[in-house]
């Protein structure tokens, strides 16, 4: 898709992703990684990840980019196959046709095959 300069861009739902992410992984410098790291230079660097999450996403959405919502996901939706074959025992195509490399029916019946000459 083209960019396009009208197409919304979901900044409330950027934030609330963000602050969800900001505070995991708070959490976890906080708690893992206390004694080996320095928390400020942590906490920064995690505060520097704000604005660049918002402009990817910005790029992304005005490229027409849009991620499914929870919601989105767990509606089911209808396929046009699952509509028309309610049947889901029927083969979809037809077995190929017998070739000299398959087994032939005297295979199947419990019957050697006829042999072939020897050069």
């Amino acid at each position: 898709m083209a960019w396009d300069s009208s197409r919304p861009v979901a900044y409330r739902r950027l934030f609330k992703e963000w602050l969800i992410y900001a505070a995991i992984m708070t959490v976890l410098f906080l708690v893992v990684m206390r004694d080996e790291a320095n928390e400020v230079s942590l906490l920064f660097g995690l505060l520097a990840s704000l604005p660049l999450y918002i402009g990817f996403s910005y790029v992304l959405a005005k490229f027409g980019y849009q991620r499914k919502t929870l919601a989105d996901l767990r509606t089911p939706r209808a396929t046009p196959a699952a509509a028309t074959n309610s049947d889901a025992s029927t083969p979809d195509r037809q077995r190929p046709a017998p070739t000299r490399r398959t087994a032939s029916s005297a295979n199947r019946r419990g019957q050697r095959p006829p042999s072939r000459k020897r050069r």
